[in-house]
């Protein structure tokens, strides 16, 4: 979705597809078939209906710059205009008025799916490919209105969930979700990693044969010096789901988020200094803020809305 939510952007099978805000169509860009092990054009749904090659597809994902003049696409080509077609995966940088392909760079990757995270800087972009137990790649776009650079961060096993409001700091979780990690921009360094089997056990603890604690994926900045970051599907069997405060300054975890009230899911980071949780209903969404008195405590308070 553009800042100004004039215009939506799919990541289709088959195609990149641009609605407007009545739903009409703007453009539309055609790209090879995500369908596994397939590298056709389809030119209609008849070609693959019945094939099993087709019933599960990869897929790729596409993000709309910050300033929402360009659409930045991970496809699988070739593309239709392609006079030496050569069957791979690459990044394109789109404008989003008309649909044109302003740039494109290959990815290097073998997708089972991915996922944009964007960046302040509308030139920027990084993505998280993920590649089933062989890895996640995670690539950092560079535009320059001229050409698309694109690099590598990390060993291609840490998926990037997140960029801080400054767009100085990246944070990851490993692929084995074992930890999570603060990186600087722009060499992608590490600056500090947070293991989970420092976080505190539940109580009651369900059986003997309980996991170790496990990072999620769902995690973000609150602002440009917090993290909010959860054990969500490690949690589920306990009941209530916790979440952790992380100094981003540091590395060190704060502490656990005590709420007052039921809430369930992960929390979704808005980097203003508040993130979102659903309630004990999960049509009910709360937002929550840090404390004004002191920053890195562990408790919170809210404001809530229900979903109608």
């Amino acid at each position: 979705m553009s800042p100004t939510l004039d215009l939506a952007v799919f990541s289709g099978q088959h195609a990149l597809h641009a609605v407007d805000r009545t739903g009409a169509l703007r453009w539309s860009v055609r790209h090879a078939c995500w369908g596994s092990s397939c590298t056709s054009l389809h030119e209609s749904y008849e070609e693959y209906a019945d094939t099993d090659e087709h019933r599960y597809p990869d897929q790729g994902s596409c993000s709309i710059s910050a300033d929402g003049s360009t659409v930045w696409a991970h496809v699988r080509t070739p593309l239709p205009d392609d006079a030496e077609p050569e069957y791979d995966e690459e990044w394109l940088v789109i404008d989003a008025t008309d649909g044109r392909v302003l740039g494109r760079a290959s990815t290097g990757t073998a997708a089972a799916g991915s996922h944009h995270v964007p960046h302040p800087d509308p030139g920027q972009m990084g993505i998280s490919i993920g590649e089933g137990q062989d890895g996640v790649p995670l690539r950092w776009g560079r535009w320059d209105g001229a050409q698309l650079t694109v690099t590598s961060i990390g060993d291609d096993d840490r998926s990037l969930i997140d960029v801080s409001p400054s767009g100085k700091l990246l944070l990851t979780v490993a692929h084995h979700q074992g930890d999570l990690a603060i990186h600087r921009l722009p060499d992608g360094a590490v600056l500090h990693e947070v293991a989970a089997d420092q976080l505190q056990p539940h109580r009651q603890p369900p059986s003997d044969t309980a996991e170790e604690p496990y990072w999620d994926y769902l995690c973000g900045f609150v602002d440009e010096h917090t993290v909010i970051a959860s054990a969500d599907e490690n949690d589920e069997e306990y009941g209530r789901p916790q979440h952790w405060l992380v100094d981003a300054s540091q590395g060190d975890v704060l502490g656990q988020v005590e709420y007052p009230m039921p809430i369930s899911e992960s929390p979704m980071a808005l980097g203003d200094g508040t993130w979102l949780t659903c309630g004990e209903d999960p049509f009910q969404l709360l937002l929550w803020s840090l404390p004004p008195v002191d920053r890195v405590s562990s408790t919170a308070t809210s404001h809530s809305a229900v979903l109608e």
